[in-house]
């Protein structure tokens, strides 16, 4: 029998270190999509989720229940990830952006189709990589992982037509890089 995140935390608060590994084993895969596509390089996507489960680790016994795990562990990752570009960003050896997002994990397709969904990845991260961070991790939340308004605006700390204005902002922005590179 599958045990529920909230039995996984509680075991592992107890010292079950099993228990720490199938919960890491559940959302890895996930964060590291996320981190992909929030930092479009696989070397920043992967620190970016050793330290997301670094720092979840520390703070475990911190998760109150509130809220579903993966919402506290998405808020986590999204934490980190600004962390990671305001210091890229502010660094001495700036990167301009990764202009190819690999394939995401456990993707069934054949070659052909792995192909072409590459060539299209690689268009959209080079536009997605242009966007401001707020307005990129709202097109994230919202296009890649299917979260309503509503769910958004309390992850991001934000009202509501606060992340419907970023995220139409967004598409407007990404529109207009995609007719100029049509």
């Amino acid at each position: 029998m599958d045990q529920t995140d909230n039995q996984l935390i509680d075991a592992t608060l107890s010292g079950s270190v099993s228990a720490w590994e199938t919960l890491v084993r559940r959302h890895e895969t996930r964060v590291y999509n996320i981190g992909l596509r929030l930092m479009h390089n696989p070397d920043d996507a992967m620190d970016l989720t050793q330290e997301v489960f670094l720092g979840v680790y520390r703070n475990l016994y911190r998760f109150r229940g509130d809220s579903q795990f993966s919402t506290w562990l998405f808020r986590i990752v999204h934490n980190k990830a600004i962390d990671m570009i305001r210091r890229r960003q502010s660094g001495p050896d700036m990167e301009t952006g990764f202009d190819e997002l690999p394939e995401p994990a456990d993707s069934h397709d054949g070659p052909q189709e792995q192909y072409l969904e590459s060539e299209f990845n690689e268009r959209i991260a080079k536009f997605l990589s242009r966007l401001p961070p707020a307005q990129r991790v709202i097109v994230e939340l919202k296009v890649f992982q299917s979260l309503t308004f509503d769910e958004i605006a309390p992850l991001q700390n934000i009202p509501v037509n606060t992340a419907k204005t970023r995220f139409y902002t967004a598409l407007k922005n990404l529109k207009g890089m995609m007719e100029v590179h049509a």
